[in-house]
């Protein structure tokens, strides 16, 4: 499709998730090339950015630090390619869970208590706000990486010291057990919901990436009134922290049908295992397909966007 020009798909990179984001760009690649796309690899972690000069557009399929958290956007910005998914704000205010947490709280959407911790924290008194079990996290990582589950008391500083090497920023959170789900985004289309049923305890790296035990339900079992309120939060979830393009969202719902959102993923996994690609193929939407339209709305700059919104009438 010579509409697109040259292409560079960015995968691998510097953080934790290179492995998955290997993965994932070379899926997209494959299925940019079998749509006559003019498409190339390119890892960050082992050519200058500087290189990127005379592509047309960039397909981001980076995960983590580096390349889902406004980085690897802001250069785009200043060299002024179109690229994939949200822009640097939206890039950075995802990546960081607490920040996400403050901004839902803000402005009104339900998410899981929770409580930023530290090495000097009170240990035994986040234990009796959040309750046991809670989940502590490294605020600033995707696909599990650090997270563990406190289910005695006593516990927690041991989980903080595991989140800390990941990240400096760590929080603590009320656990939320009637099951996880998520959500996918697609410019203006909400996505079926997936539920979620990991055979270990809980959705770490393990069920994402290597297990094949995991179960990923589609209709997920929501009554379709409940589901069409979780879409539409959904998308402000994704809205309130400024995402455009494509994403996903994931949450939680408690024994009493009460749902919560946990976290933004700008720049959602590729992989044969991955959530929005299975979600777009239940909405009829193929994998190659998928990857096109998301490639299609790449863009780059407030500027850009700005005029897209006056030619639609939307408010500025």
């Amino acid at each position: 499709m010579t509409e697109f020009g040259k292409v560079a798909v960015l995968l691998g990179g510097r953080s934790g998730e290179r492995e998955v984001s290997l993965n994932s760009g070379g899926a997209v690649l494959a299925a940019l090339l079998r749509g006559g796309v003019d498409a190339h690899a390119f890892d960050p972690a082992e050519r200058p950015l500087h290189e990127l000069e005379g592509y047309d557009r960039v397909f981001i399929a980076l995960h983590g630090r580096y390349g889902e958290d406004g980085t690897i956007q802001g250069a785009l910005e200043l060299m002024s390619i179109p690229y994939t998914g949200s822009g640097v704000m939206a890039s950075s205010v995802g990546m960081d869970k607490w920040r996400t947490k403050l901004l839902w709280r803000a402005a009104g959407l339900p998410t899981p208590d929770f409580a930023l911790i530290n090495a000097t924290s009170d240990f035994a008194a986040v234990e009796r706000q959040l309750g046991l079990p809670l989940f502590v996290k490294p605020a600033n990582e995707g696909s599990s990486i650090g997270i563990s589950k406190v289910k005695e008391a006593g516990q927690l500083r041991a989980a903080y010291e595991l989140a800390a090497k990941s990240d400096p920023l760590v929080i603590a959170e009320q656990f939320v057990g009637g099951g996880e789900y998520t959500v996918g985004i697609l410019g203006d289309t909400v996505l079926p919901v997936i539920r979620i049923v990991p055979a270990n305890e809980f959705y770490d790296y393990e069920a994402k990436y290597l297990r094949d035990d995991t179960q990923y339900l589609c209709p997920c079992g929501l009554a379709p009134e409940k589901e069409a309120q979780i879409q539409a939060e959904a998308l402000q979830a994704f809205r309130t922290i400024g995402g455009r393009g494509w994403g996903r969202v994931d949450f939680l719902m408690d024994e009493a049908g009460k749902h919560y959102f946990l976290e933004v993923n700008t720049s959602p996994g590729m992989t044969d295992h991955s959530l929005v690609p299975m979600a777009a193929k239940a909405r009829g939407i193929s994998f190659d397909q998928l990857v096109l339209e998301i490639l299609e709305m790449a863009c780059i700059s407030w500027q850009d966007r700005s005029e897209q919104n006056e030619m639609q009438g939307a408010p500025q």
